[in-house]
């Protein structure tokens, strides 16, 4: 699991209970601005497009669920919509549409000035995973996120087994056969790994590595890092390190 701040948990479960209350107030959303974009919060200035938007509704979802504050600029200003009703309809609509599964979700408007509404979307942690975000929805063509960071992340065919299996709770026993071995043996090499090293250093099959891959993960075996160029792996406890790509986003799943 990703562990959490204290402060930044603590603000968490404040504005938490407030919103399962539906009497979230205006210093409450400033408090929730005040700590920034992370893992569980995302501020909008307005909606320009919703489905871009939709993207950080999804990502809450396949993860640990997370605060979308619409009105709220990059910088943590709390400056309100001042047609706030055009940016509701407009974010209903596609998270009513344009999800698979349903996700569940509370919506509250906060009061900035008499003419002004900050808008609160409480995402709930999906218990059907993975979250997709449709964009076609005549042929049911979408893309699953996952929050990383301060960063909603398109998710691997790897990822995506693995929310896919962690939504079945059950035990994920492995059996160390050779293709097993081979891939552990690696790490007697490197600390961090990805499908490019595999490809280069071992004789295991593409397919064969992504099957493997996901069990270990599943099995807490591994740890997967997903970043914007790629998933990387440890060993579980392990600190991921780049191979020439950007820092990766640590994920515990």
């Amino acid at each position: 699991m990703l562990e959490v701040g204290k402060p930044y948990y603590q603000v968490l479960c404040l504005i938490g209970n407030h919103l399962e209350r539906k009497d979230m107030n205006l210093n409450d959303v400033k408090k929730l601005a005040g700590m920034g974009e992370g893992l569980q919060v995302e501020f909008k200035r307005k909606v320009a497009d919703p489905l871009k938007v939709l993207r950080e509704v999804v990502a809450f979802a396949n993860r640990k669920g997370g605060y979308l504050l619409i009105g709220v600029d990059d910088d943590g200003s709390v400056l309100g919509l001042k047609h706030a009703e055009d940016d509701e309809f407009a974010m209903q609509e596609v998270i009513d549409k344009h999800c698979s599964p349903i996700i569940d979700y509370q919506l509250e408007r906060v009061k900035v000035t008499a003419k002004r509404d900050v808008l609160v979307f409480k995402i709930k942690e999906s218990i059907q995973k993975p979250v997709f975000l449709i964009y076609n929805l005549k042929r049911k063509i979408g893309r699953a996120y996952i929050r990383v960071e301060d960063k909603s992340v398109q998710t691997s065919r790897e990822v995506r087994k693995v929310l896919k299996g962690q939504t079945k709770n059950q035990d994920n026993l492995v059996k160390y056969g050779e293709v097993e071995q081979s891939l552990l043996r690696c790490f007697h090499r490197t600390q961090t790994l990805n499908m490019r090293y595999l490809a280069e250093n071992t004789s295991i099959k593409p397919h064969e590595a992504s099957d493997v891959l996901v069990k270990l993960t599943l099995a807490n075996v591994l740890e997967v890092h997903p970043s914007d160029n790629g998933d990387l792996y440890t060993m579980k406890g392990e600190p991921p390190v780049g191979r020439g790509q950007d820092t990766p986003r640590r994920l515990f799943i």
